[in-house]
């Protein structure tokens, strides 16, 4: 019995393909999305909410099939339960315990509501598919005007509550003793993380988002502690695994959300490696730094002895 295997063929008319108009609109709409992305992502691993992030991009599946359902675009339908589901998060669980709850609970019963809609739906596969997975070479010139919207909303809103939004992320038990108002903070970084989600669902699909969204600040995060150079480094990573993905799926015909993924996950596999050899080499340093200080510097009476000698 013979058997078959998909083979990557080089495409000798890529560089064609990848100054096509719906080339450019993919580029532009990654870009936009992973400069959200790099934004968003650092306080995403700072405050412990990656399971929120995946769980919001589930949470709009049955938004997309509900839009398609009663007629309206995908889109509408991914923001609407993106960030209803983000608002709701975000009031109901204020500390992490309550939060981790909650999020499983508001996700079970999104599922639910989208095998109910995808049940009802006869035309909802494709869609379904382009959710899962993303069609970053679909996005059209509307969409592209919507995300840098979002985009510039989402930059001011961090920029007007970066500091006490960090330092409720950093220390909420002291944030909240100083007057800090955790519960509005954390609904309106919700808000924005559904933003952020509805956006890179549609770039990368609910199943890759978060290599897109927190694979890069994760890996940032190691490079450097400071919060604003991190999310500079985080926002590098996202676009340039953005832009060689693109590349690299107009040259080999590959899905450019697989490719845009692989890159995300090698550099923060390069940098975790790095950054443990790193440690390790410290801790072996500073297990060894006792001995490298000799018997004189280890015993007092030595050393008054040797001082006291003439």
């Amino acid at each position: 019995m013979a058997q078959h295997f998909v083979a990557l063929g080089y495409q000798e008319n890529w560089w064609s393909i990848l100054t096509a108009p719906f080339m450019r609109n993919a580029v532009l709409g990654g870009t936009i999305v992973a400069l959200a992305a790099g934004l968003i992502g650092y306080f995403i691993v700072v405050r412990r909410t990656a399971f929120a992030a995946h769980a919001l991009a589930h949470i709009g599946l049955p938004g997309a099939t509900g839009a398609v359902l009663i007629g309206l675009p995908v889109t509408f339908g991914l923001g609407v339960f993106c960030i209803g589901g983000a608002l709701v998060i975000g009031y109901l669980g204020k500390r992490a315990a309550e939060r981790e709850v909650i999020t499983g609970t508001v996700l079970s019963f999104a599922m639910g509501l989208g095998l109910f809609f995808n049940s009802l739906a006869t035309k909802s596969s494709s869609t379904m598919t382009n959710v899962l997975f993303g069609n970053l070479l679909a996005i059209s010139y509307d969409q592209l005007l919507t995300f840098g919207a979002l985009l510039v909303v989402l930059a001011l809103c961090i920029g007007f509550v970066f500091r006490p939004l960090l330092f409720s992320s950093v220390n909420p038990a002291l944030a909240e003793a100083k007057g800090v108002p955790l519960r509005p903070l954390s609904i309106i970084f919700m808000a924005l993380l559904g933003v952020t989600v509805m956006m890179a669902v549609q770039a990368v699909g609910t199943l890759l988002l978060f290599a897109l969204v927190v694979t890069p600040a994760a890996s940032a995060i190691m490079l450097s502690p400071r919060p604003g150079r991190a999310m500079s480094i985080s926002g590098v990573i996202s676009v340039v695994s953005v832009w060689a993905g693109l590349v690299v799926s107009a040259m080999f015909d590959v899905p450019p959300s697989f490719v845009i993924v692989t890159i995300a996950c090698a550099v923060w596999l390069v940098v975790w490696l790095g950054d443990r050899r790193q440690r390790t080499i410290a801790r072996v340093l500073d297990d060894g730094a006792p001995a490298m200080r000799g018997p004189a510097l280890s015993d007092p009476a030595k050393v008054s002895t040797s001082t006291a000698t003439p």
